[in-house]
């Protein structure tokens, strides 16, 4: 079974990579768990908000316990699943894990996939504790530029109002530094894989084929009109419809609508350059891609 996890900023377009990924007939999805977020906790702390605290207890992390939160999101997802008769979620972090990936094997295995996708953006804070836990995971990370992403958000907190939303200006603009800074740390693992968004709009075939490549994805069989399997909870997140059909277009410039000069310009100066970023992440692809 091949564990993909498709991770990144919020916003930077995960949800159409995970829904083009899951148009291969080999690869089954789900809506995003937020499981490992639940089970370590600390998102904010990890992020590096100001005054935030991590939120374990000492005994969470010399013992591995599970945190409570993680216990019951593991048992809704199993119920979600059909697997309600399974005893009660394990104690230990490392065995609720176990218990995760054996029931996203048992699904990918009942809809007759050989490779399935577990797409939340913020578990690329989470990366050491799924890559210990879970040791052939493949991970694609993905990356788009800041200003569009600092629009995104604005927009999404301005017309769907929702906690992951929050925060303003000035806080995506430390998140998105920091969350490209942990995806290039990782360009040298074989295990991660660095997509720009924007390498999929001018070059999909070239780009598809060096994701498929690196996803050990069957090279003969056609992708499917639509995902295969369910990608978003579109009745509660209704701004991810159009995303989930997997078909790659342009986003929707709003950066400058949505920013005034004096934003625009503390933007340019708070984000790190993206354009230097992505000449190294693009030409990593293209090497791929020849190889």
């Amino acid at each position: 079974m091949k564990r993909i996890f498709v991770v990144g900023c919020p916003r930077s377009g995960t949800t159409v990579v995970q829904a083009l990924i899951a148009r291969h007939p080999d690869v089954y999805t789900l809506p995003e768990t937020g499981f490992f977020e639940a089970l370590y906790g600390g998102t904010q702390a990890r992020w590096g908000d100001p005054y935030a605290r991590d939120g374990r207890r000492w005994y969470h992390r010399r013992l591995h316990l599970a945190q409570s939160r993680g216990r019951r999101r593991l048992r809704e997802l199993e119920h979600g699943a059909g697997l309600s008769r399974r005893p009660p979620a394990p104690w230990r972090d490392g065995a609720c894990v176990r218990r995760f990936v054996h029931m996203l094997d048992r699904a990918a295995t009942r809809a007759e996939c050989s490779a399935w996708i577990e797409k939340t953006p913020q578990h690329l804070l989470y990366l050491d504790e799924i890559a210990a836990a879970v040791p052939d995971a493949r991970f694609v990370h993905v990356i788009r530029a800041g200003r569009d992403v600092l629009a995104s958000i604005a927009d999404a907190d301005l017309h769907q109002p929702w906690p992951d939303f929050s925060g303003g200006v000035v806080t995506w603009a430390r998140r998105w530094n920091h969350a490209l800074g942990l995806s290039l740390a990782h360009q040298d693992d074989p295990r991660h894989f660095l997509l720009c968004l924007e390498d999929l709009t001018r070059d999909f075939d070239g780009t598809w084929h060096a994701l498929r490549g690196f996803l050990d994805l069957a090279a003969d069989r056609t992708l499917l009109a639509r995902p295969g399997s369910r990608v978003s909870s579109v009745d509660h997140e209704p701004w991810r419809k159009r995303e989930t059909t997997g078909r790659i277009s342009t986003p929707e410039r709003k950066y400058e609508r949505l920013f005034g000069p004096e934003t625009r310009a503390w933007i340019e100066t708070a984000l790190c350059d993206y354009a230097s970023a992505r000449r190294q992440i693009s030409a990593a692809c293209a090497q791929s891609r020849s190889g």
